[in-house]
C-alpha cells in the first residue's frame, strides 16, 4: 500500500511503536505507574535502586534480593582506570551530557562478553550501566573544576553516593533522600524520545552500551533534556517574585513559551510535580528559601490561575531544576542527573524489546523528484 502524504502523523505522536509492560500514564487523570504501582506510593515507600529492581524484573525485589543488588551496583561503582583517564582528557569546556555519552560507549569496550542472550552476561550489563552512570557525571564535574575525584563510598546507596562523588561532603539524610525521589520521579515515561530512541538501536540488536549512548544522544536535544536548565534560567531572567506578575503577562501577550508549564500527555498537573514540590518546600524549609524559590511559588500561581483552564500546570522540569540548585549542583548537570535515573528505564525497554525483536523500519512519503537528467560536471 502507497502511504500518502495525508497518513503522516508529525512525530509519530499517539501512534503506538510497542507494546510494554513498563510505565503507564494517563494524561487526563495526571496518573503515573512504574509495573503498575502507582508514582506516589514509590515515591513515599520506595527507593532508587528498589525501583530499578522493578523496572528491569517486573516485580518489587525481596529483602535478599534488593540486598544482592545493592551489593553489586557498589561493586561496580570502581571504573577501569583508563575510563578514569579519558575522563581527564576530555575537553573542561565541554557539555557534561556529551561527556557522558562518549564514556558510556567507551564503558562498553571493557565488556567482552558480548552475550547478551545470556541472562547473567544481560543481568552484569545493567548493574554495570547503572553503577557508572553517577560515578562519571561526578567524575566529569570534579575534572573540570580541577578537583581530584571522590572514590564512591561503598556504605551509601545511588542518591547519596552521587552527592558525596561531586562534593566530597557526606550529604545529610533529607538533601539524600530529595534526590533519591527525583531519580525514582525520572526512571521512566512510557515512549518518549530518548526511549524509542533506545528500543530503535535495541531493535538492531546492539550492545545495551550503545543503546544507553544512543538514549543520551537524544536526551541531550533541548526539546527533551535540559528543559530545567531552561527553568532556571527563567526564574532568573524575571527577577523577584514582585516582577512575575508583569513578565507572565508579556509572556501570554508575545504567546511565548512559559518554561517548566505544560506536557505533552499530562492535561492536569504532573504527578511528579506534585510529588517534588513537596519535598522541594522541605528542603527549602530546612536550608532557608532564596529568591529563585520564592518566585517560582509565585509564577505557579499566576500561571495556574490564568491558564490552568487550558491544561497548562507544572510539569516535573518546573521544580526539579530548583531541587537541584539548592543542593549545590551545576546547572549543566541537571540534565546528566536526568540520565542517571533514565538509565534504569532504557535498560528496561532494551530488554523488553529483546524479548520479541522485530527491527524497526518505518515507511516515508517521498516528495522529491523523479527521472532527472544527469549533467556531466562541466556542464553544470
Amino acid at each position: 500500500m502507497t502511504v500518502q502524504a495525508k497518513d503522516i502523523v508529525p512525530g509519530l505522536a499517539g501512534i503506538p511503536a510497542a507494546e510494554s509492560k513498563i510505565s503507564y500514564i494517563d494524561g487526563q487523570k495526571g496518573i503515573l505507574e512504574y509495573r503498575g504501582y502507582a508514582i506516589a506510593t514509590l515515591a513515599e515507600e520506595s527507593s532508587f535502586e528498589e525501583v530499578s529492581w522493578l523496572l528491569l524484573y517486573g516485580e518489587l525485589p525481596t529483602a535478599e534480593e534488593l540486598a544482592g543488588f545493592r551489593s553489586r551496583l557498589r561493586e561496580n561503582r570502581q571504573l577501569p582506570e583508563r575510563m578514569y583517564e579519558l575522563v581527564k582528557s576530555l575537553p573542561g569546556a565541554g557539555h557534561p551530557m556529551d561527556a557522558l555519552q562518549a564514556c558510556t560507549a567507551a564503558l562498553g569496550m571493557y565488556d567482552r562478553s558480548r552475550d547478551y542472550d545470556d541472562t547473567e552476561h544481560a543481568d552484569q550489563a545493567c548493574i554495570r550501566l547503572l553503577a557508572a552512570m553517577p560515578v562519571l557525571v561526578a567524575a566529569f564535574e570534579r575534572h573540570r573544576a580541577g578537583k581530584d575525584f571522590v572514590a564512591p563510598d561503598p556504605e551509601l546507596d545511588t542518591a547519596a553516593c552521587f552527592l558525596w562523588m561531586l562534593t566530597g561532603q557526606k550529604p545529610d539524610e533529607l538533601a539524600a533522600r530529595v534526590l533519591d525521589v527525583a531519580l525514582i520521579l525520572h526512571a521512566d515515561h512510557t515512549m518518549n524520545a530518548s526511549t524509542f530512541a533506545a528500543r530503535v538501536v535495541a531493535s538492531t540488536e546492539a550492545d545495551p552500551y550503545t543503546v544507553c549512548s544512543s538514549a543520551l544522544g537524544a536526551l541531550t536535544g533541548p526539546l527533551h533534556g535540559g528543559a530545567n536548565e531552561r527553568v532556571l534560567v527563567m526564574l532568573k531572567q524575571i527577577g523577584g517574585p514582585d516582577q512575575v506578575e508583569a513578565w507572565l503577562e508579556g509572556q501570554i501577550a508575545s504567546k511565548s513559551k512559559i518554561m517548566g508549564f505544560g506536557h505533552r500527555v499530562y492535561k492536569v498537573k504532573d504527578p511528579r510535580s506534585v510529588i517534588l514540590q513537596a519535598l522541594a518546600r522541605q528542603l527549602f524549609d530546612k536550608l532557608g528559601t532564596t529568591p529563585i524559590y520564592d518566585t517560582a511559588i509565585e509564577l505557579e500561581d499566576k500561571v495556574v490561575a490564568q491558564l490552568g483552564h487550558k491544561g497548562i500546570y507544572p510539569n516535573v522540569d518546573f521544580f526539579s531544576g530548583i531541587v537541584y540548585s539548592k543542593l549545590n549542583i551545576p546547572v549543566d548537570c541537571f540534565t546528566p542527573i536526568f540520565a542517571i535515573a533514565r538509565v534504569a528505564g532504557w535498560l528496561s525497554h532494551w530488554r523488553e524489546q529483546m524479548k520479541n525483536n522485530r527491527i524497526f523500519r518505518p515507511s516515508q512519503v517521498y516528495v522529491g523528484g523523479h527521472e532527472r537528467k544527469y549533467a556531466p560536471i562541466e556542464q553544470r
